[in-house]
């Protein structure tokens, strides 16, 4: 199968990227299951997608293997008053990253800036 064009994007196939940043955002309260279940879902379509939407898989791809590095460094300065602070940033951070995307999705846009380590 090859891969679509831009002109050949429906708004179905921007869907799936819009319930991949949602799961991403319920990892927020689900302990991080609905993340785990989001990164798998893009890890599949990304191949198929218009250019624009595959940058956009990169982007949850790229979220959740960097929030997994943020997530491990913030856990082990858990230890020290310092991890108290940065749980609550790291919740902005992703919630941040999915907003921005999802914004950009249904604007029929690739994320701003797809390899950022922030936003």
């Amino acid at each position: 199968m090859t891969a679509m064009t831009d002109s050949d994007v429906s708004r179905a196939d921007t869907r799936t990227p819009q319930i991949v940043y949602a799961l991403f955002l319920g990892g927020i309260v689900t302990a991080n299951i609905t993340l785990l279940i989001g990164v798998i879902i893009a890890y599949v379509y990304r191949k198929d997608a218009a250019p624009w939407l595959q940058q956009h898989y990169r982007y949850l791809i790229r979220t959740f293997w960097i929030g997994a590095l943020y997530f491990c460094a913030v856990f082990a300065l858990s230890v020290f008053v310092l991890g108290a602070i940065l749980w609550p940033l790291l919740a902005v951070w992703l919630g941040v990253r999915c907003v921005l995307g999802f914004i950009a999705v249904r604007r029929d846009q690739p994320p701003a800036r797809p390899g950022s380590w922030l936003w």
